[in-house]
């Protein structure tokens, strides 16, 4: 079993006020309705079943209207289910109620049933906290769209959606701001039930649950960190082994999982509205971030962080307005031995040594700068750094900084650029590690993004001939130089035909 237990960013610029307040809401909400809840739909769930034997094995009966609908939506989303319980000659018997059923023949006494059934039925469901608030497709209302996003039928139900919600809600909270972030929530949840609704629009089963907007989070989480690394504890024959992976690699499997399930069709989870849910979360960060709305909250989160609630940085601005330039660097050296990723901090030491034209202390915080707005995945900014890095005669960043831009321009589909910078690291460091990882890189973008099966073939040769030791990656260089000449094979076929 594959448990999921962090990621490579488990960090945020501010306390994620809103993921805290979802878990804390449905964790509260669990302990005052759960006990309630499960007697409810047991109860409610026998007569509903009573309903349907009654109209399965006696269909001359008259039905309520109440009752007829039950059983219309239960024909309609459970065919298979139905033709079996009707059927007089089975031997199966569901409950003691069935077999009583099946020797009953007197009409008034039946009808009496149905009746006293409907009533109940009615009743149970007008106190009933599923029929009410969880998402029922064939009689939704429209505070389910919200209220069944905040119900939960277990303790694993909950922990389990809670996790999940915790390790890709703070990162996107952190990305969007508070407002975004709580909007997109809201609306994942009512649209993952809407899913479920379309295509299973006759079921009777409460939905119920935060999965179809936790759902969505992940899917937000692969489109906007797709090569985020997500640590997972591997539970095999007693053993724990921990492993990690991109989120590309793991969170697609998942979601090709749910559709198995979903398509069977047979499960009382709701698979659907986890693949709605996803789907939404992938789409809506894309458009969250094209649109521009992602670095205007990026912008405002900065704006009310400020440099005022620390006491150097404060004093530091004052000594740059005051032109104490020596002092602001020592009151910024200070804040920085305790947050020494603080990007505030380094921004400003930027702006002092450029005023003092010390050019290799710009150029160092220039790089660290670069390096931050990389790790909070703000690709743009980054690259700003790290034009002015060029302008300032940095001539080449260190490897791995480097190394990390080029994939940032993987991420902002600016294929071109990150091979070319690709290409630049790997001659700048032909003795370092990183040189062979941007070669392979460079190959792979060649061949999957930029059609150029030929440069990719050169590349791959290149890196099969480099003095790096390279054993571990001989296999994807072979494989590689393999998928080149057939792409070049395939390009030659087609250019004869």
């Amino acid at each position: 079993m594959l448990i999921p237990i962090g990621h490579e960013n488990m960090s945020a610029r501010r306390w994620p006020v809103v993921t805290i307040a979802l878990i804390a809401i449905n964790t509260i909400v669990f302990l005052l309705t759960i006990s309630t809840l499960n007697n409810q739909v047991a109860e409610l769930g026998e007569v509903k079943g009573r309903i349907i034997l009654l109209a399965a094995l006696h269909p001359d009966i008259k039905m309520e209207p109440e009752s007829q609908r039950l059983i219309d939506n239960f024909k309609k989303s459970k065919p298979l289910q139905w033709k079996h319980i009707q059927d007089p000659f089975r031997a199966d018997l569901m409950s003691a109620y069935d077999a009583r059923l099946k020797t009953t023949e007197d009409a008034s006494k039946l009808q009496g049933e149905s009746d006293d059934l409907n009533k109940q039925l009615v009743e149970l469901s007008s106190s009933s906290l599923a029929e009410q608030y969880a998402f029922v497709p064939a009689n939704h209302t429209l505070i389910s769209y919200l209220t069944a996003n905040f119900l939960h039928g277990g303790i694993l139900h909950l922990v389990g959606n809670m996790w999940f919600l915790w390790l890709a809600g703070f990162v996107l909270e952190d990305l969007w701001g508070r407002w975004l972030y709580t909007a997109f929530y809201l609306m994942a949840g009512a649209v993952a039930q809407q899913f479920l609704y379309w295509t299973d629009p006759g079921s009777i089963t409460p939905a119920l649950g935060a999965s179809g907007a936790v759902a969505a989070l992940m899917g937000a989480f692969l489109a906007r960190l797709p090569k985020m690394k997500i640590e997972m504890a591997w539970l095999f024959w007693f053993r724990l082994y921990r492993l990690s992976a991109p989120a590309y690699a793991l969170l697609p499997l998942w979601l090709l999982v749910e559709l198995f399930y979903g398509s069977l069709g047979s499960s009382s989870v709701a698979h659907w509205a986890h693949v709605g849910g996803f789907l939404f979360g992938v789409l809506a960060a894309v458009v969250i971030q094209r649109s521009g709305l992602e670095q205007k909250a990026n912008k405002k989160i900065e704006e009310k962080l400020g440099w005022s609630n620390d006491q150097e940085l404060e004093a530091a601005n004052h000594n740059m307005e005051h032109g104490q330039l020596d002092d602001a660097i020592f009151n910024l050296k200070a804040y920085l031995v305790k947050k020494s990723n603080s990007l505030d901090a380094w921004t400003m030491l930027r702006t002092i040594y450029q005023r003092q034209n010390n050019r290799q202390a710009y150029l160092d915080a220039t790089v660290k700068t670069c390096a931050l707005h990389l790790r909070d995945h703000h690709v743009e900014a980054a690259f700003q750094c790290y034009a002015e890095f060029l302008d300032h005669g940095g001539g080449k960043m260190p490897a791995s900084a480097w190394l990390e831009l080029c994939k940032g321009a993987e991420e902002l589909q600016e294929f071109e650029r990150a091979f070319q910078e690709y290409q630049d690291l790997a001659k700048a460091y032909p003795t370092d590690r990183q040189s062979l990882t941007a070669q392979l890189s460079a190959a792979r973008l060649c061949l999957k993004k930029l059609n150029r099966p030929q440069d990719a073939l050169k590349i791959y040769q290149a890196a099969a001939a480099s003095p790096v030791p390279h054993l571990d990656w001989d296999q994807i260089i072979q494989s590689g130089i393999k998928e080149a000449k057939a792409a070049l094979g395939g390009n030659a076929v087609a250019a004869g035909g």
